[in-house]
């Protein structure tokens, strides 16, 4: 059993996409978008059919879904979650904190815990929640 996140960014998922491609180097395994899926019966919301219907990408080792939503941009937003990004030093925490960070808002600025040289928490430009950690 695996457990993945897909993260519904309400039309602004191509930008996403490219954001964590810059910021994280993010890769791209699939993207589909509404105008091209196989069956007839799932049409798009007027109006999206380049949006993106699927999308899969990985950070590392971990593979995420993303999708442009139903049509209903209003109804993107992440409440409850975190993602959780763990890093091999202080200087790639940096980069991959400042990366994430950009356009978006620091919760807890990146800095020393009780449990690692690095750990803070911010919400991305998409207003993801992310959590940056060196591995101890």
């Amino acid at each position: 059993m695996q457990v993945q996140a897909c993260l519904s960014f309400g039309g602004r998922c191509e930008e996403a996409l490219a954001f964590y491609k810059k910021a994280i180097g993010a890769e791209m395994t699939m993207v589909m978008r509404w105008n091209e899926s196989p069956d007839p019966a799932m049409k798009a919301p007027p109006g999206w059919e380049e949006k993106i219907m699927y999308a899969a990408f990985r950070i590392g080792e971990t593979t995420l879904m993303a999708d442009d939503g139903m049509g209903e941009p209003e109804k993107a937003g992440f409440k409850g979650i975190m993602l959780s990004v763990n890093v091999p030093d202080d200087a790639e925490a940096k980069r991959v904190f400042d990366a994430l960070g950009e356009g978006g808002k620091i919760n807890m600025p990146l800095s020393k815990t009780f449990w690692t040289s690095s750990f803070g928490m911010l919400h991305d430009r998409f207003g993801v929640p992310w959590m940056v950690n060196v591995e101890a």
